[in-house]
């Protein structure tokens, strides 16, 4: 059952549970994710980095997932992730995609509104859903979504306010000190500062770069806001690890490998689930 954002984001954020939201590269990865769903009867939110259209259209993914979600129950959330070509978000709408977000963090906050008020004024007309980002990350290992030039700067809470306020996002991402890929040390993640973000906008929270930070962080993040994380480089590597494991061992028919990345995809995304929901 395809859906928006908010039709899985706002019983979560109400709940004080997270939803995962995972990225897809190819029809492996997207049926891997989906089917992870299926088993644990949990919705999900597939997410197709715009970094990603070297791998396919807008239009193919779109159809990957209305194809794999149209019999199914729970549901299912086609999210366009870290965008910052805003003809790219008008595209993804008209292709079918049930949320889209738009970054302008590296522009100065007023452009920063001002773009992300529009995405929102023809989104919401289309009622697909639009998250936005303010702060930015810094790259950690293996990233894929940043560069070493990335610096790390905290959403400050009286800026997200009145961002909420003028644009009418329906979700955002705030930086609280996790990063793009996996972490060089011990992971300093701000709570204090996650804490006032959501005393002032009580708005579903979205937290970028959930890879490999510890469970008790994640569980206190989702307890102050958080309802919506991003996994994306775990997937990535732990499907390469196994994969390079399978070929050492044998040479499968192609069929066979793709078979095996599914389950490797799916291993990744229930192990997310299981503590996202507690």
């Amino acid at each position: 059952m395809l859906t928006n954002l908010n039709g899985i984001l706002r019983e979560a954020y109400k709940n004080k549970h997270a939803i995962g939201s995972f990225n897809a590269y190819n029809f492996e990865t997207f049926k891997g994710i989906i089917d992870a769903g299926i088993q644990t009867n949990t919705p999900i939110i597939v997410a197709f980095g715009a970094k990603y259209l070297e791998n396919m259209s807008l239009e193919s993914a779109s159809a990957i997932v209305k194809s794999l979600a149209q019999d199914i129950s729970i549901p299912v959330c086609l999210h366009l992730d870290h965008c910052s070509n805003m003809d790219t978000i008008f595209k993804a709408i008209k292709a079918g995609f049930g949320s889209v977000m738009y970054d302008g963090s590296a522009l100065p906050f007023e452009k920063n509104l001002q773009n992300t008020k529009l995405v929102c004024q023809v989104a919401h007309a289309c009622d697909v859903s639009v998250e936005a980002e303010l702060g930015s990350l810094a790259a950690g290992e293996q990233s894929h979504e940043g560069s070493a030039d990335d610096v790390e700067v905290f959403t400050d809470p009286d800026s997200a306010k009145e961002f909420v306020d003028e644009t009418k996002v329906d979700a955002l991402a705030v930086s609280i000190g996790t990063v793009h890929g996996l972490y060089k040390g011990k992971p300093n993640i701000r709570i204090d500062i996650l804490k006032k973000i959501n005393e002032q906008l009580s708005l579903p929270l979205v937290l970028h770069g959930g890879s490999g930070i510890p469970e008790e962080d994640i569980l206190n993040c989702i307890a102050n806001g958080i309802s919506k994380i991003n996994v994306n480089t775990e997937i990535s590597t732990y499907t390469v690890e196994e994969t390079t494991k399978l070929l050492g061992q044998k040479q499968p028919h192609l069929s066979v490998l793709a078979l095996n990345q599914m389950d490797y995809v799916k291993e990744i995304v229930k192990k997310y689930i299981s503590f996202f929901g507690r």
